[in-house]
This record gives structure tokens, sequence and C-alpha cells, in this order.
């Protein structure tokens, strides 16, 4: 499928693999080792860099404005390296920063927050706009964390994760929106 204004880059013989319901808004840059599920969005200039180890992206998350995707790869001392695996109908905020660690189906991650390496958030949990998820740290499930560094600060309401589950649905039925006015805009 052809994806007008978006940089696919092949690199070290990987090839990113977007499922053909993906919507991948212009201005984003895919490279290498990168799998995006179905009715997934990533959304204007984001970065989605898998040189040195892989991504993986479930069905319907989406990627909002501006974020930036990396991964670590395996080392002496560290073998098992930090992917990045990001589960289903999972929201990540604009300007966020996701490198080398784990978001459980139905994870957030709020604006312009950094979640690092080997960290995981938890299903129906929510890294809050602005928290910095530290190396290593767990976020457990239905948990808000907030700050920089992020500590817990208490269990989501019932009325919260049906917002986020809101949320999910409103951006991928939004995407496919999008997908019409892109191709609409080339004429």
């Amino acid at each position: 499928m052809q994806r007008p204004g978006v940089n696919i880059i092949s690199i070290h013989g990987k090839t990113p693999k977007i499922h053909d319901t993906a919507f991948i808004a212009p201005g984003c840059t895919i490279i290498g080792d990168v799998e995006i599920g179905a009715e997934s969005s990533i959304w204007y200039n984001c970065v989605v860099r898998a040189d040195v180890f892989k991504i993986r992206i479930g069905e319907r998350t989406n990627v909002q404005d501006g974020s930036v995707l990396h991964c670590d790869p395996p080392r002496p001392g560290d073998e098992e390296g930090s992917p990045l695996i990001i589960g289903d109908d999972v929201l990540i905020g604009h300007m966020a920063m996701v490198h080398g660690c784990t978001i459980h189906d139905r994870g957030f991650v709020g604006l312009g927050a950094i979640a690092m390496n080997k960290s995981v958030i938890g299903s129906d949990a929510m890294l809050a706009a602005g928290a910095m998820l530290t190396e290593g740290k767990v976020m457990e499930d239905r948990m808000l964390w907030a700050g920089r560094p992020a500590k817990p600060m208490k269990p989501l309401s019932d009325a919260a994760i049906a917002g986020m589950r809101i949320g999910v649905a409103h951006y991928t039925e939004n995407a496919k929106h999008h997908s019409v006015a892109v191709e609409a805009s080339l004429g």
C-alpha cells in the first residue's frame, strides 16, 4: 500500500510491516524492524525507529503527533535488550517519548510523558501527562502514576478506564477520516 508523505525505511535487512488498515500520517518516519497492527494509527510527524532492535505495535493503538518511539539492542550484561512492545488499544499522547519499554493492552501514556527502557505500563494503567517512568519501574494494572520520576498516585476509577476506551474508539474512527482526507488531498 502506498503511503504518501511517509518515510518507510529498510535497514539491516528489516523492512517495516504495516497492516493495510493502519493509518500512517504524512510526515512520519517508520524505520526497520517495526510491526504495526490492524486499525492502529501513527499520527503526524512521529518517528518509529527500530534500527537496533524491534518495535511491535498492536491493534487499534494510536501514537499521537510528534511522538518518538525507539528501543535498545541486546548487549553484554543485557542479553535481552530493550525492545519496544506496545499492546492493543493503547493510547500514546502527543509528544510522548517511549523507549524500550512494554505497554500492556489498554495502557495510556499522557501528553509529553516519557517511558524508559525496561519499564512496564500495566493494562488499563495511565502514565500522566509530563510524567517520567524511569528504567525498570513497573506500573500495576489500573493505576495512575505521575511525576518526574513517576510514582503511584491512585487506582483508576471505572469511569476513567471507560474514558480511555472511548479515546481508543475515537482515534480508531478519526484515523479513517484522516486517511480519506489525505487521499483526497493528493488530487
